[in-house]
């Protein structure tokens, strides 16, 4: 497991604040040399530390304001091909293992109700899932965030 150290929580934070920075930026805000913080950099997006920038949108700016979870009960023997059925869903855009009385955790990003309709049917037609439940997302009360847990 990879363990964030001081100047790797200095560095997220300041890409939490000002997503854009470039390397020259964060090095001379932080008092680091350009090559630590490339460095760090690259160490944090291969690691899997350091989300793709792409998780920044909203997908209401890309046509898609409605916003639901999916939970999903699943064949264990499809689990391999039901994953690949999802990825190929352009409206999924995060998908959870958990515990419970479901297996997944399916957030889709939709037009409307009946574009919301046309991806849980989607999902239905996946190898390997049994059931789900769609809950609509009706706001955002409290955004994803990190920033906080670099402290």
């Amino acid at each position: 497991m990879f363990i964030l150290d001081d100047t790797d929580r200095r560095i997220l934070r300041a890409l939490d604040h000002d997503q854009r920075a470039t390397v020259a930026k964060l090095a001379m805000d932080l008092g680091l040399a350009r090559g630590t913080v490339h460095t760090r950099l690259d160490k944090l997006a291969a690691s899997g530390a350091l989300r793709a920038n792409s998780t920044r949108v909203a997908p209401a700016r890309v046509g898609l304001p409605m916003r639901a979870m999916v939970t999903a009960g699943v064949e264990q023997s499809e689990f391999e091909g039901l994953l690949a059925d999802l990825s190929k869903i352009p409206e999924v855009i995060e998908c959870l293992g958990i515990s419970g009385e479901a297996d997944l955790m399916i957030q889709v990003a939709a037009r409307d109700p009946d574009h919301l309709y046309s991806i849980t049917q989607q999902l239905m037609r996946c190898r390997g899932i049994r059931r789900t439940a769609t809950s609509i997302v009706l706001r955002e009360l409290l955004p994803y965030r990190m920033d906080h847990l670099l402290e």
